[in-house]
């Protein structure tokens, strides 16, 4: 006899599962799509269903919202998991769907779940039958379209993005769990102030909140009444076991990156904190983060204070030696200061015009008189000649002498900005310049 110890029940469904909805009204958030009057609403309620994208994070409804397609259009609901299919998987599907259309005469919704991971080929595998309406394709997808799916695909199809849950939404949802008959109703018993902290603890994502509860409802414990009551303590006991999500490669993991950079040109210093501890919190490898830290601490601060640049590097190395969590507080003393720090992208700004320039322009020689000459011949080529040590001139400047080649002498990139400490190099700069213009000795004329 097979043991069925860790077997689910006959006929078990997840909570999740069990609170899909029947109807659009059952529908929880993004009601800039199914609100009255609203494009997908529409094409529901006038029979007009057309292939498209579900693009947006885990848990906000692509699957429950594909599945409430097909019932409400009556069409038979055909599912594809681009993680575990393959080519053969998508044409037994296709056959299956062309079978049901001419034996039957009844339409097939194809719902292909993490569609971005099918390659190209795969994609591709889908257009024929797209175009001559042997199914409606529904796409979910994580990924930003425009950069996962094939352009081919992309035309045959209407992207429409989904939202994050609003904590109103997910409060909604639970409670409906914890009445509905389907749900929870009769089982347990949930104060509000509970229901509210698992809608703030769930990110915005529907099925991670009733996972939380359907959890909670098994260490819930009889009060005087002998309803089993979920308490904070229960709900605590959850969510030490229950991580945040953090989507480490795709967009979620780059809107926080850029979140948090853009905090600390913005010069925020609590918006940086927020964003780094959103990262920490869900799971980002902190060493990820320092290297951003450095970047961000030449690309946006710069020589306005350079001791930004060692800061981060001191708290990269701490995070190296240290690890987590201690390493950590070193890194939000890193973000504080390159929030709090003068501003300048004026090495950024240089570097890529200087790169931009090279790409395009011709490979100009190097001057003459800066070139190295190591052996007799190479001097008796000029090489080096007239080459003025800078160490020799008065304040050791070589007032009217060029470094650049001819034909770009004037050629400027670096123009400090008056903040931090580039205010003493903006007039340091402009001292300089002054100095050549009114020396005889000028390079060029």
């Amino acid at each position: 006899m097979q043991d069925s110890l860790f077997q689910p029940e006959p006929g078990f469904q997840p909570l999740a599962a069990r609170m899909r909805p029947a109807s659009l009204a059952d529908y929880v958030g993004q009601q800039h799509l199914v609100g009255p009057g609203k494009p997908l609403r529409r094409a529901v309620e006038q029979e007009q269903l057309h292939s498209m994208i579900l693009w947006g994070p885990p848990g906000v409804g692509k699957t429950t919202f594909a599945r409430l397609l097909a019932n409400l259009g009556g069409l038979s609901f055909e599912t594809l998991s681009a993680v575990l299919s393959g080519v053969k998987d998508i044409r037994a599907a296709v056959e299956r769907a062309r079978d049901r259309k001419q034996s039957a005469g009844r339409e097939t919704l194809l719902f292909v779940d993490e569609v971005h991971r099918f390659n190209k080929s795969q994609q591709d595998a889908f257009l024929p039958h797209i175009e001559d309406g042997t199914f409606i394709f529904v796409g979910a997808t994580t990924e930003n379209p425009s950069f996962e799916l094939n352009s081919a695909l992309l035309s045959r199809t209407r992207v429409y993005v989904l939202k994050n849950l609003e904590q109103g939404d997910i409060l909604s949802l639970l409670r409906r769990a914890v009445t509905d008959p389907e749900g929870l109703a009769d089982r347990v018993c949930v104060p509000d102030n509970v229901l509210e902290l698992m809608a703030s603890a769930s990110g915005g994502d529907a099925r991670r909140a009733l996972n939380i509860l359907e959890v909670a409802t098994d260490l819930a414990e009889p009060d005087g009444q002998g309803m089993p009551t979920i308490t904070e303590d229960h709900l605590e006991q959850v969510m030490q076991t229950s991580l945040r999500r953090f989507d480490k490669g795709g967009d979620v993991f780059y809107d926080q990156i850029s979140a948090l950079h853009k905090s600390v040109r913005g010069s925020d210093p609590d918006g940086s904190l927020y964003w780094l501890c959103r990262m920490l919190d869900g799971g980002c490898d902190p060493l990820y983060v320092a290297r951003r830290l450095v970047r961000i601490a030449s690309e946006d601060i710069g020589n306005a204070d350079p001791r930004a640049l060692q800061i981060t590097m001191d708290a990269w190395e701490a995070q190296e030696r240290l690890g987590s969590p201690e390493g950590e507080l070193a890194l939000a003393q890193a973000v504080i200061y390159l929030a709090m720090s003068p501003k300048s992208n004026a090495v950024y700004n240089a570097f890529n015009q200087c790169m931009a320039d090279i790409r395009k322009d011709p490979d100009y020689e190097v001057p003459v008189h800066l070139r190295n000459a190591p052996t007799r011949l190479l001097k008796s080529m000029g090489h080096g000649a007239e080459y003025r040590y800078a160490h020799d001139e008065p304040d050791a400047f070589a007032a009217g002498e060029s470094y650049l080649p001819e034909p770009i002498h004037e050629r400027r990139y670096y123009e400090p900005v008056n903040r931090g400490l580039e205010i003493r190099l903006n007039e340091k700069r402009a001292r300089l310049d002054e100095l050549n213009r009114q020396s005889p000795n000028k390079r060029y004329r």
